[in-house]
């Protein structure tokens, strides 16, 4: 998972929708547990802004 740091807004859509519980805000960031993300995009159809995406680390 990927977020646009600089697209983002910190509106917490993604964080309500996670189904993992895997974003979370940090001084005015959202951070992502990698370990947690399931990589199921629903934050992504749900970012307003399209500030996320996923990537796959290979």
């Amino acid at each position: 998972m990927i977020i646009s740091l600089q697209h983002c807004d910190q509106c917490g859509t993604c964080i309500a929708v996670c189904p993992a519980d895997a974003l979370m805000l940090s001084e005015f960031k959202v951070i992502v547990d990698h370990e947690a993300c399931t990589e199921c995009g629903i934050c992504v159809k749900m970012c307003p802004i399209a500030a996320l995406e996923v990537k796959n680390e290979d």
